[in-house]
């Protein structure tokens, strides 16, 4: 069966901005997400977004970060995340700040 997020994520109202990407269990540092966005130049900016990607807030103080493999972004965790916590990364608009 198709999931749009891994089975230990939700998305939630968010106290940053709009809706926010949440984690059900605590997560490991480094852990690996999924992939958020989709290299491809016909859209904005040159990526698509996941369901992933599409609702991590910004925050100066992130707890996840994006790195790049094989044409895709793939979001992971820069720190140990507490069950119940908002995913947040360092973003300018829709440019990844490399961290």
């Amino acid at each position: 069966m198709y999931r749009p997020l891994p089975s230990f994520l939700t998305i939630s109202g968010s106290s940053i901005d709009g809706l926010g990407l949440y984690t059900t269990t605590p997560l490991e540092a480094n852990l690996e997400l999924g992939i958020c966005h989709i290299k491809d130049e016909r859209f904005e900016n040159g990526y698509s977004r996941t369901p992933l990607g599409g609702f991590v807030n910004h925050s100066p103080h992130p707890n996840c970060k994006v790195y790049e493999e094989e044409g895709f972004l793939k979001l992971k965790t820069l720190k140990e995340v507490d069950k119940g916590a908002e995913l947040t990364l360092c973003y300018t608009l829709y440019e990844v700040e490399k961290l």
